[in-house]
């Protein structure tokens, strides 16, 4: 069975991190608050425009 990287049900916004928590079998939480301290912490990292992105892209669950 291949594992398909999908948004997830289990969604804040629209289920970026909970999708991506879900395809490495991580704590959707922990991804939820790695995410915000790497878009703040990270001036080369433009969080928000990569979350659009994603949520563009990743087809829904």
């Amino acid at each position: 069975m291949t594992r398909r990287l999908t948004r997830s049900s289990d969604r804040m916004l629209a289920g970026v991190c909970g999708g991506i928590a879900n395809y490495f079998d991580l704590d959707p939480t922990l991804v939820r608050i790695a995410y915000v301290v790497l878009s703040i912490c990270s001036i080369g990292f433009p969080g928000m425009l990569v979350y659009a992105i994603l949520w563009l892209i990743m087809p829904d669950y």
